[in-house]
């Protein structure tokens, strides 16, 4: 039974910027990660061309803020691995692999918590959960009905369109994954039919910002959780968008322009068939009518401000409106090959032994400190704002966190730290 300060579970962004504020004041903790390398899920759950959405300047992990030549640029797959590693690595944060989380407990004194894992166990007074949000991909269980000879993945296993069998790919999800891995599939001349389901959409580029620009002056990234509708906006979809190639918008009339198939939500598999619902253009109409109210707010700020920025008129399509909607459509006869499941994930913090999740099995904590004391957890969205959970957000998440802990407030980025010597420079640890 090893004894330490704090355990922090998880080595992606939420869980090396807590380190890196624990570390800035000698405080003993480690972070236990469960794969051999950190940032797993962008090792292992992202495809090939993966690029950000978010562009560069929102790389705001503290102590190595973006300062590149590129604010407006995406980074691919490749360098978010790369920008991670090199953080964890001049900050000599104190993570140990290959190490997974069986349960944390509380000792039955009260007085801190008791963390097993597959190489022994931990006695600490703090435990911060940063494992994330998407712990095991959702598919749903009508996917065992689909033809044994039809290949079938989540879109965490898709890598490129060269490994998947000749023929047409049938993509379940239209939200960013799906959009993406769509738009890559049919570019490299597969037939594509995309089953529809909620989505919104916002332009990549408009009146001469980048759309994350303009969503910063208006305040959208600063909006709090206790400003949301409902706790279940949190797990709404995001405007499809991509960065590949410099960004772009992603328009699923375009799509449909282009060749794909359009689809309702596939709602299930009989008799060699999908079964789909006939909510496509309701669909359609809902990500065209988030893109004009976001364009609208854009165009109100500019106006209010005064602001020198040339007027612009998005294309409007309608392509997928002139889809036949069907409700049946046999999946032999459409050549389909491969399933990808772009349907999301369900989250798991079955590890926490405690009362301490709500009746969805999600965290119950206000800015991530839960009410049982010494409980923390990081990484998730809308954790306090809609930045949370994502590189732009981590840090000041962890941050707040980190402070609770130390008793004391941090100052960010904590440039005094470098001047005393405690921490060398970040240069270097951010990409040009």
């Amino acid at each position: 039974m090893e004894r330490i300060e704090t355990v922090i579970v998880g080595g992606g962004q939420a869980g090396l910027a807590a380190s890196y504020f624990l570390r800035l004041r000698n405080h003993s903790h480690v972070v236990l990660e469960r794969a051999r390398k950190i940032a797993s899920a962008w090792r292992e759950g992202r495809w090939d061309s993966f690029t950000l959405v978010t562009p560069n300047w929102q790389l705001q992990l503290p102590g190595a803020e973006y300062k590149g030549n590129n604010p407006d640029g995406f980074l691919s797959r490749q360098q978010v691995i790369e920008y991670l590693d090199s953080y964890a690595q001049r900050f000599h944060l104190p993570i140990e692999t290959g190490i997974e989380v069986s349960s944390i407990s509380q000792k039955s004194r009260g007085d801190g918590y008791t963390v097993k894992t597959n190489h022994g166990h931990y006695e600490a007074a703090n435990v911060i959960v940063a494992t994330g949000l998407y712990q095991k991909p959702r598919i749903p269980t009508f996917a065992h009905d689909f033809p044994i000879g039809v290949r079938q993945m989540h879109s965490s296993e898709y890598r490129n369109p060269n490994l998947l069998p000749d023929g047409a790919v049938l993509v379940v999800g239209s939200s960013q994954s799906g959009a993406q891995i769509t738009e890559e599939l049919y570019q490299s001349g597969r037939k594509v039919l995309l089953s529809v389901g909620r989505n919104i959409r916002a332009p990549r580029r408009y009146r001469g910002r980048d759309i994350h620009r303009w969503s910063q002056l208006l305040g959208a990234f600063d909006r709090t959780v206790d400003q949301l509708a409902s706790p279940a906006e949190k797990f709404d979809p995001h405007p499809t968008i991509s960065g590949k190639s410099g960004g772009r918008t992603l328009n699923l009339h375009q799509f449909a322009r282009d060749g794909v198939v359009l689809l309702g939500r596939l709602r299930g598999v009989a008799n060699g068939a999908l079964i789909l619902t006939s909510d496509l253009r309701e669909n359609l109409a809902e990500a065209d009518a988030f893109e004009a109210a976001t364009v609208q707010k854009v165009d109100d700020y500019i106006s209010r401000n005064h602001l020198d920025a040339p007027a612009e008129r998005l294309l409007e399509l309608r392509d997928g409106f002139d889809v036949p909607v069907v409700e049946r459509l046999d999946i032999e006869q459409e050549g389909i090959t491969t399933v990808i499941w772009a349907s999301g994930y369900n989250f798991n913090f079955g590890l926490v032994r405690l009362p301490a999740l709500d009746a969805m099995g999600f965290p119950m904590q206000k800015r991530g400190i839960s009410d049982f004391p010494g409980l923390y957890f990081l990484g998730l969205p809308w954790l306090y704002t809609r930045k949370s959970g994502i590189l732009y957000g981590a840090g000041e998440d962890a941050q707040h966190v980190t402070s609770s802990i130390l008793k004391e407030s941090l100052d960010h980025p904590c440039r005094e730290a470098y001047l005393r010597g405690l921490l060398p420079s970040a240069e270097g640890v951010y990409p040009a």
